[in-house]
């Protein structure tokens, strides 16, 4: 089933795959198919677990980051919020089982083989048969675990303020926006806001500015060159980038980027 039509940051199409559906060992897909960013705000389903996997694209959400070798998870009554942008495709997933790796996992960025990327691509289709789809889903299930990249998982503590902000920055880590402007837009002191990071993520808001950069950046590496990631998430120049990056992750941009573009041949 398609659902055509596009309106900001809606998908341009929406297609459906169902199977085994009204059983513990059903999978439901849905397929978005974008110009470039589609957005789910936030939500929560109270009956079914969800999986977002973008193949060429990166996923956000208020404090983390996932790329094409990473889903979001969201176990069922979690809230969420997941934007995905710099791609065209975007996978979701419904089950009512958890993964046998994400037992404990609520909500964050999960790992996905390349066995199980394919296995969401082969029955994100029409034309599949139900013991062909179900066979994929076993191995989706058995392809997923616990990501070894951080990830911030936590509940909303603060004031609000520390969120609202955080929200802005993962959908755009290059904005220049600094934190006196902020407090002067949502009309309170820098001193509170300042207070509110501590409060939400356990640390100051420049320190929390530069690790949501860098992990958008590491995902970013997937899909583009050095210079253009240094660029989108607010360095000024390649260099102060590369010393970042290196500083916080013990390995240059390039080094990565190459040992990731090595890695995505497998799908």
């Amino acid at each position: 089933m398609q659902s055509p039509g596009h309106f900001g940051s809606d998908p341009v199409v929406c297609e459906e795959y169902g199977y085994g559906l009204g059983s513990p060992g059903g999978i439901l897909v849905l397929v978005y198919r974008g110009a470039g960013r589609v957005t789910f705000g936030e939500t929560r389903d109270d009956f079914l677990h969800q999986l977002y996997w973008s193949p060429d694209g990166v996923l956000s959400t208020v404090g983390g980051f996932a790329g094409g070798r990473e889903a979001f998870w969201a176990r069922r009554a979690v809230t969420h919020e997941v934007v995905a942008a710099g791609g065209r495709t975007v996978y979701r997933v419904f089950l009512r089982e958890v993964p046998p790796a994400l037992g404990g996992a609520r909500s964050g960025a999960v790992s996905v083989s390349p066995d199980a990327a394919r296995a969401m691509v082969s029955i994100g289709r029409g034309g599949v048969g139900e013991a062909e789809a179900l066979a994929a889903r076993s191995r989706i299930m058995a392809g997923l675990a616990a990501s070894t990249r951080e990830f911030v998982d936590h509940h909303a503590v603060g004031a609000g303020f520390a969120m609202t902000i955080a929200r802005a920055v993962t959908r755009d880590p290059g904005d220049a926006v600094g934190l006196a402007e902020w407090a002067t837009r949502l009309h309170t002191s820098v001193k509170t806001v300042q207070r509110d990071f501590e409060r939400e993520f356990g640390m100051p808001y420049s320190r929390w500015r530069t690790l949501a950069r860098l992990r958008a950046a590491r995902a970013l590496l997937e899909f583009h060159p050095v210079h253009q990631v240094a660029h989108r998430v607010g360095y000024a120049s390649p260099s102060s980038f590369v010393a970042a990056f290196a500083k916080e992750f013990g390995d240059t941009p390039g080094r990565l980027r190459g040992g990731l573009r090595g890695a995505r041949m497998g799908y």
